[in-house]
């Protein structure tokens, strides 16, 4: 499946956040040898899967191959023992102007984080598409914000990259 997306910094949580649909999200990335992993083991709410993610053209994150293979709880219970890069986060689905944003506010080690994506049919649909008031930066292209690359890190070891955008934490009250 060729995923089609832009990833925004959050400027602030929109209001009702806390309200809306969400599932937890553990991530666990291999191998733990690279910079930027881009195999996962992924528990998304009760669907658990492997997942491989990577762009179609090298620095082009907003175009992404992206293969599933589900998984049992079983499976994923045995796999996700192994040593690997993890990330957590709760994942808010929340409704603007008639598109779903994925708005991710992460945990633990990357509290403070939150980051918003949209989903596109076409191309078209992405290059047209206006970044809402809640979102601070487009950050597609930045693989600082990749879930490969920011897992096994903290909010503190991006302090220097998030500065440029003069990103402040956020956490939901």
């Amino acid at each position: 499946m060729i995923e089609l997306e832009r990833t925004f910094l959050a400027k602030f949580l929109p209001e009702g956040l806390k309200n809306c649909k969400n599932k937890e999200i553990l991530d666990i990335y291999f191998p733990t040898s690279s910079q930027h992993p881009t195999l996962k083991f992924r528990k998304n709410g009760e669907k658990m899967e492997i997942l491989r993610k990577a762009p179609i053209e090298e620095g082009d994150n907003s175009r992404c191959l992206e293969v599933s293979i589900p998984l049992s709880s079983e499976e994923f219970e045995e796999l996700s023992i192994l040593e690997g890069k993890r990330v957590s986060k709760t994942r808010y689905y929340y409704l603007v102007n008639g598109r779903i944003a994925e708005i991710d506010v992460f945990k633990d080690s990357l509290k403070g984080l939150v980051l918003v994506d949209f989903e596109f049919e076409t191309e078209k649909e992405k290059q047209e598409f206006k970044m809402p008031e809640f979102c601070l930066a487009e950050v597609t292209q930045e693989k600082q914000i990749a879930g490969g690359f920011l897992a096994g890190k903290s909010v503190k070891m991006n302090e220097e990259f998030l500065k440029k955008y003069n990103y402040k934490k956020l956490e939901l009250p």
